[in-house]
């Protein structure tokens, strides 16, 4: 899976055709979770509250 980011052990990735709705993977240590693109919720899996924290703080400065 092509990785677009790396920071505080948290991997971001996203395949070019994946399935519905638009979303990203975010792996940190052995957890992992899908967020939403569009409104940067989390769709599957988890990650702990702090990890999550930094994505979505991520995922607002690139959303666009």
């Amino acid at each position: 899976m092509p990785q677009i980011s790396r920071f505080f052990g948290i991997i971001i990735s996203m395949y070019f055709d994946d399935h519905n709705p638009p979303h990203f993977h975010a792996q940190y240590s052995n957890d992992e979770c899908l967020v939403n693109i569009n409104d940067l919720t989390v769709i599957q899996g988890k990650i702990p509250s702090r990890a999550l924290g930094m994505v979505i703080e991520w995922a607002t400065i690139h959303q666009q």
